[in-house]
């Protein structure tokens, strides 16, 4: 039996990045540093930094890595799967903010170093929408529902985790592996239905 579409939702693909606590950032690049705005995110009040840190792992270093503003209460690392293999880390899926249990890395800035006991996670595959959506889809905050990519490579992801702030704007996140398996590009609607 067809399952119910609740609505279609634009997708945003993020790649591998940090967000950085006030104090992480001041050892990494000095004294009272505050990030450079490079272009702002789809997210309210969410920007993309000028700066970049390198981040080592037990098997190896990937820089280049871009720090997302504004500074957070805890530092957090976002990468794929593949970005994993190649750190030499084994990172947990989970939502934003959850790190107990999470392996860490060692951040390199311009000024500084910083050694993380946690932190690095594959980010749960998520929707931001706003309550106005939520009423629309009629979801709720931390519900779980599915999504269906059409195309060459169709695939349905299962277990997306609906998030509901009045700030946010609709659109889900996606890491580049899961794009890439999907053959997906930024702002492409998918189709959010009931797990």
């Amino acid at each position: 039996m067809a399952k119910e579409i609740l609505g279609k939702v634009p997708v945003g693909i993020s790649n591998r990045h940090i967000h950085l606590s006030q104090q992480d950032l001041e050892t990494l690049f000095g004294p009272g540093y505050e990030l450079t705005v490079r272009g702002p995110l789809s997210q309210t009040g969410q920007f993309a930094a000028e700066e970049t840190v390198t981040i080592e792992g037990p098997k190896s270093s990937i820089s280049n890595v871009r720090i997302l503003g504004p500074t957070r209460k805890e530092t957090q690392i976002e990468i794929s799967r593949t970005d994993s293999f190649a750190l030499g880390l084994k990172p947990p899926v989970r939502d934003s903010g959850l790190l107990d249990g999470s392996p860490g890395v060692t951040v390199i800035g311009p000024k500084g170093r910083v050694t993380l006991d946690k932190g690095v996670i594959l980010a749960q595959r998520h929707i931001h929408m706003n309550e106005e959506d939520a009423a629309r889809f009629g979801v709720k905050d931390k519900e779980m529902v599915s999504v269906r990519v059409g195309g060459e490579r169709g695939v349905v992801f299962e277990n997306v985790l609906v998030r509901v702030r009045s700030d946010f704007v609709l659109e889900m996140h996606i890491d580049t592996d899961e794009a890439n398996a999907a053959i997906l590009s930024n702002g492409e609607l998918v189709e959010v239905f009931r797990n």
